[in-house]
């Protein structure tokens, strides 16, 4: 799959989630195979600016290519300004986040409230075309809510903006994450442009990444809150589009030894106390559907040290062992 002048080396995308996607998350999901991994949004004015946890966001020092940086903001000049410095800093591509529902985020204008104002979605997406060499792509929903479905207007106007891919969500704003994505307008989408589209939401599992590309013509498929806890899903997924092999789940032992090593990666980074905060929401992702897995959550929430956290862990992998 190419977006613009970068090759990917499939077709399998990890999604930009906030307080998800650092970059832990993303060296973990390079390798297990996926073709690209996107940043947490970062926002436009929190780089121009200067504001260091923003800055902090930004590095991808040591991470293997190619990165895909996603910017939010409602300002066409200052978006153009924050994609030159996450071009300097490394971003191989620019994605623009036309789909957060966060309400402190569109109140303001942005993420999926950029989808009410389509001339000013074009303006940023034009602008930021104009300032970077890299690719510039755009992640958008279904539209604000069921009265207002406007995907396919939205993002023939960003592809006349010069878009070079476009990353649509099958939900609108007003659903966030509940109910069903609609993969039909996927479809409508991808017969609507001729740039690439990649389809996202409601990937649990390799089939329904091949579904999704058979049902909507798609290019591309973008998996998200699968891969918490779950960095496997890119590898089976990548296996099973282009061979049909279905690689089994990982097992328990796997599971709680890539939580082992995942939480010492991001204690590295950001420090034990944070670390283990952070750890938290992926460490229940790794074990869930286990047995005990909701008693587990329970201890684990009230953790604070790693050490507490691998005595706890390597204690419940034991007992599972045993019952086996």
């Amino acid at each position: 799959m190419k977006i613009g002048n970068v090759e990917l080396e499939n077709q399998v995308i990890a999604a930009p989630m906030a307080g998800i996607s650092d970059k832990a998350f993303r060296i973990l999901a390079k390798e297990a195979g996926c073709g690209l991994v996107l940043t947490e949004m970062i926002s436009d004015k929190g780089l121009v600016y200067g504001n260091q946890k923003t800055w902090e966001m930004l590095d991808l020092s040591g991470e293997r290519g190619p990165i895909s940086v996603q910017i939010f903001g409602s300002e066409p000049e200052t978006m153009a300004e924050a994609a030159r410095i996450v071009v300097e800093k490394g971003a191989s591509v620019v994605d623009i986040n036309m789909g957060c529902p966060t309400p402190k985020i569109v109140k303001n204008g942005q993420g999926a409230a950029l989808m009410k104002n389509v001339k000013l979605a074009g303006e940023i997406v034009r602008s930021v075309v104009k300032a970077v060499t890299v690719p510039v792509t755009v992640k958008m929903r279904k539209g604000w809510d069921e009265e207002n479905v406007n995907a396919v207007e939205v993002a023939k106007r960003v592809q006349e903006a010069g878009a070079a891919a476009i990353t649509i969500h099958g939900r609108t704003r007003s659903q966030f994450y509940a109910g069903e994505a609609d993969w039909n307008i996927i479809r409508e989408v991808k017969k609507a442009v001729d740039i690439p589209v990649i389809g996202n939401g409601d990937i649990w599992t390799p089939q329904d990444a091949e579904r999704m590309l058979r049902e909507t013509g798609c290019d591309g498929v973008m998996i998200g809150r699968a891969a918490l806890g779950n960095p496997w899903i890119f590898r089976r997924t990548v296996i099973y589009l282009k061979t049909g092999e279905l690689l089994p789940e990982p097992s328990a032992g796997e599971r709680i030894e890539m939580a082992l090593r995942h939480l010492n990666m991001v204690v590295e980074l950001k420090g034990e106390k944070v670390g283990v905060q952070q750890m938290r929401k992926h460490i229940a992702g790794y074990i869930k559907g286990l047995r005990n897995a909701a008693q587990m959550r329970n201890k684990l929430n009230k953790l604070e040290t790693v050490s507490e956290v691998q005595k706890v862990l390597y204690d419940y992998l034991k007992n599972l062992e045993s019952q086996d």
